[in-house]
């Protein structure tokens, strides 16, 4: 450096120019430029620099808080924890999905943990690694703290639960579609009078299930006409003395308001059931059965006299305005397994006992053709207690009170078809199927209709709603008629 430059350094950073500020501290900034002259030229006559001046007393610094990991020394404390509203999330950018690498056992294996991408080939795996199956897409890989073999994998697998499906039996298809195609015409004011396509029920008391559908045949799905078969589950009563009713009715073919009549029939049984409920009942678990089959006998004359008076209401002929009618009455106390079966026309009654059919309903031969002894319940004599001293039987007055009728100057007819009765005691495992004609014909004239349904229904758990309506669906070739079924299981 040259002596011009050694004047000007020394007069700008000499001791004897005080600095315009007083000094605080021996460890500031221009104190280390005060001594970089020094420690490399000198001043001049080798003089040595004087010392350094003592530090500022310790009272004279200010107090500053323990440093804070993460923080800078000038940087103020927070007073507490702060929240930001969250930002909304940018969008992912495509991430590949990670290849984990399994080791493979020692052991042979058919199957092994699903990865998340093709495994490493190795001496172990020549020869297998193109026998194994791809993995499936596995939707989480959680390894543990240990070794690789610690690895968890959990695997999404899609289960196809299957769906009931309306199958056939016999050599062909039906030519009808086997789902509803058109609907019932609607008029103003008769909308009340609807019929839905399908009625499905069903319910568990004491120690039988029931199940119980009413779909409307093929023909009439086809022709948009309304399901001509009714179908009213009901109980009354509570607890032990509760009684099930199960009425099935089907209208005639012919007659235009078939599905009127049949709804009605159903009705009146159940409305004149309900009034006599609780002294049913007791007839039911006591084993009156004289008493229940004349009770019962009355209940469904009445039901009739009261379809004849509906159609002559609306100016039609007795044989117009009709339906059959089956019941079944199943009380809900466990340890009564009577069931009653009563009822008027076509129809079947029929019982799954042991993976066998029986036909509980045969059907009645023409008056002069009858031979032997009469079935029991079906047109058997009156017992002793029922009859009178001229022969004929009484009939049970359950306390119904009648309204004075109005004067009819001729008898009220009977019905055309003779009364059916049937009280039968119930085995663990039977399955009691009441069914209207468009279930009972093909039962009876397709045997393997029988067979398929006894091969679902015997030795298994009642069939769930849903199962259950297929079941019953199963069609055969020339049977398009409505189809209306209650089965009761028994536990």
């Amino acid at each position: 450096m040259t002596q011009q430059g050694d004047n000007w350094w020394d007069k700008l950073y000499d001791d004897a120019a005080p600095d315009t500020a007083p000094t605080v501290s021996g460890d500031t900034l221009d104190d280390h430029f005060d001594t970089a002259p020094r420690a490399t030229t000198g001043p001049p006559g080798g003089t040595p620099p004087p010392p350094d001046p003592p530090p500022a007393p310790a009272a004279v610094l200010p107090s500053l808080p323990p440093p804070v990991p993460g923080r800078a020394p000038w940087e103020v404390p927070e007073a507490g924890p702060r929240t930001f509203p969250a930002p909304s999330p940018p969008a992912a950018p495509p991430v590949e999905t990670p290849t984990v690498q399994v080791p493979l056992l020692p052991e042979p294996a058919t199957e092994g943990p699903a990865t998340e991408g093709p495994a490493t080939e190795g001496p172990a795996t020549e020869g297998r690694a193109a026998e194994q199956p791809a993995p499936a897409p596995a939707t989480g890989v959680t390894a543990g703290p240990g070794t690789d073999a610690e690895l968890t994998v959990e695997v999404s697998v899609p289960v196809d639960l299957p769906r009931p499906r309306t199958g056939f039996v016999g050599s062909r298809p039906p030519t009808y579609e086997a789902e509803p195609t058109a609907l019932p015409v609607a008029r103003p004011g008769e909308l009340a009078d609807l019929v839905p396509d399908t009625v499905l029920d069903g319910a568990r008391y004491g120690t039988c299930t029931l199940r119980a559908a009413s779909v409307r045949g093929d023909s009439a799905r086809y022709r948009g006409e309304p399901r001509r078969d009714a179908l009213l589950t009901a109980r009354f009563g509570h607890d032990e003395t509760a009684l099930v009713l199960v009425a099935v009715a089907a209208g005639s073919r012919a007659a235009e308001d078939a599905h009127l009549a049949a709804a009605d029939a159903c009705h009146w049984i159940a409305e004149a059931v309900c009034r006599s409920h609780a002294r049913l009942s007791e007839d039911i678990r006591s084993g009156r059965r004289g008493d229940l089959k004349s009770g019962l006998h009355r209940l469904t004359d009445r039901t009739y006299g009261k379809l004849r008076a509906r159609a002559s209401e609306r100016g039609l002929a007795p044989d117009e305005y009709t339906a059959t009618l089956r019941c079944l009455l199943v009380p809900a106390d466990p340890e009564c397994r009577t069931r009653v079966f009563f009822g008027i026309g076509g129809g079947g009654l029929f019982r799954l006992r042991e993976g066998a059919w029986q036909d509980l309903e045969p059907l009645l031969p023409e008056p002069a053709a009858v031979v032997g002894a009469p079935v029991l319940g079906f047109g058997s004599p009156p017992a002793a207690q029922e009859a009178t001293e001229e022969g004929d039987r009484l009939t049970m007055d359950l306390g119904i009170t009648t309204a004075p009728g109005p004067l009819i100057e001729q008898p009220v007819p009977a019905p055309p078809e003779p009364f059916r009765f049937r009280a039968s005691v119930a085995r663990p495992g039977d399955t009691l199927l009441l069914a209207s004609p468009g279930l009972a014909e093909p039962m009876r004239g397709e045997p393997a209709l029988a067979r398929a349904l006894a091969d679902r229904w015997a030795d298994r758990e009642p069939p769930g709603l849903a199962a259950f309506l297929a079941d019953t669906q199963l069609r055969v070739t020339g049977y398009a008629d409505d189809r209306t079924g209650a089965a009761v299981w028994e536990a």
